[in-house]
């Protein structure tokens, strides 16, 4: 492979010819060789458009430094890096210093040097230009900020109001179907199998309410508090300026936070939405699970409702048919709720004026994101809209069901009632039988009492 020497502060290095990055760049790919894991594209994306604000900024505060004519190839980087055609140009690993400093550089000579290449001469340096006004400290927790909001904004939340959307149609055509509820995975009173999706619905609404207000605290960013907190190096007025284009730019209001020495060093408003996530990461479970209960079968379990069958289920057993999709979504939820545990220790690091556990912390945020919007958009689209109910097998169940003889108890009591269901159990009959036998009510009376469809 042939290389160029590239130059920093600690000396002289060989960097592939063919690539954008620089010294510290390469650095790092030979300190820290670690894992497979990488930022991916809507990361740099979101540390580009930063600097962009950035450079709009300093071009506009001290444009005798950040001239007209740098900010024309800093914005025509930008542009390349927005279409992806410089994605090969980002190789670092997560596992890095705890402040993304190595990958804050890596975006810093990567505009530097491809702007140089546009420009035809060494008109860009990575730190006095790109970096101006700035601190890795600064920069890569804004980012992580700005990334969150949009992600979830732009990916999740429409995948959310879809699958709402989708058991609201199903809840509409089940609301006179009448079926056993359970409690305890034991019998219970009737509930329409409509009434059973509203309470899936009304959880997905209630996460989506503390998604999006779980995003508010993410916009208050530390742009401008450059390393520790206090500004230092920014022109007056910087970070206001910043954010203000950071917003036209991305369409989503930010702010420079009231405290950077609270943003550089605490993590509180990630965790906060991480938190959001994982409780929908737990509705999610939650519905899952039931409906691959009421779906299991088909001639040994409950039965009650089919869903789509997608695959094979078994390498073994001819006609098995798995509730897959269910299966895929739980573990989407059961790896956002490690990483949930993952963020929590991480934000708990912050030493002094920084945490150094960011690369790790905005990594898994972005996984969790990713699942979630994918993970429901395959359920919704494989599963859910695919469910039909059973109404024949929700009727024999009902039928079975002895806590239907909690619609006789307001006329002869718990206690009585007590012994009617475990009369009719005990010898395998009907309530009814039960309850003639005890000779508790007539059957004029049990008849008039005992209506399973007043009790929904």
């Amino acid at each position: 492979m042939d290389y160029r020497i590239e130059r920093d502060s600690m000396g002289e290095v060989k960097v592939p010819i063919n690539k954008y990055w620089g010294a510290q760049t390469q650095r790092s790919l030979e300190c820290f060789d670690i894992g497979s894991e990488k930022f991916d594209s809507f990361f740099i994306h979101c540390i580009s458009l930063i600097k962009l604000s950035c450079a709009m900024a300093n071009n506009q505060l001290c444009p005798e430094r950040l001239t007209d004519e740098k900010f024309k190839y800093i914005s025509m980087v930008y542009e390349e890096i927005l279409k992806g055609a410089l994605s090969e140009h980002f190789p670092l690993f997560v596992w890095q210093t705890g402040s993304g400093t190595q990958t804050n550089m890596n975006v810093n000579e990567v505009f530097a040097n491809r702007g140089n290449e546009l420009a035809g001469k060494a008109l860009l340096h990575p730190n006095d230009d790109i970096n101006m006004s700035q601190s890795s400290n600064d920069v890569f927790p804004s980012a992580m900020y700005v990334c969150a909001v949009l992600d979830i904004s732009e990916n999740l939340i429409p995948e959310i109001e879809d699958l709402i959307s989708c058991l609201k149609t199903l809840e509409k055509k089940y609301k006179s179907t009448i079926k056993s509820g359970r409690t305890h995975l034991q019998d219970a009173t009737p509930i329409t199998f409509g009434q059973e999706i509203s309470g899936w619905r009304a959880s997905l609404e209630c996460d989506l309410e503390q998604i999006e207000a779980s995003l508010k605290p993410l916009q208050s960013i530390a742009l401008g508090g450059t390393a520790v907190g206090t500004g230092l190096n920014t022109p007056v007025g910087f970070d206001e300026i910043a954010c203000e284009y950071l917003s036209k730019l991305s369409g989503v209001e930010f702010k420079p936070s009231k405290n950077k020495f609270h943003s550089l060093s605490s993590k509180g408003e990630l965790v906060f939405a991480h938190g959001a996530l994982k409780a929908l990461a737990c509705d999610l479970m939650k519905i899952a699970n039931d409906i691959r209960w009421l779906a299991s079968g088909p001639r040994c379990g409950l039965g009650e409702i089919t869903i789509p069958e997608n695959e094979p289920g078994s390498s073994i057993m001819p006609g098995k048919v798995n509730p897959t999709q269910c299966e895929a979504i739980t573990m989407v939820a059961t790896q956002v709720m490690g990483n949930d545990a993952t963020i929590g220790i991480c934000a708990s690091q912050g030493n002094f004026e920084l945490n150094v556990f960011m690369p790790v912390m905005i990594y898994n945020f972005m996984q969790s994101v990713s699942l979630l919007w994918s993970g429901i958009y395959s359920f919704r689209e494989n599963c859910v809209k695919g469910v039909f109910a059973n109404e024949k097998k929700m009727k024999e169940n009902l039928d079975k069901s002895l806590m239907l003889v909690t619609a006789l108890t307001p006329h002869i009591g718990y206690q009585r009632g007590a012994e009617i269901a475990k009369l009719a159990y005990k010898n395998g009959i009907t309530l009814k039988e039960a309850c003639l036998k005890l000779g508790y009510l007539s059957e004029e009376d049990f008849d008039k009492y005992f209506k399973p469809e007043d009790m929904v």
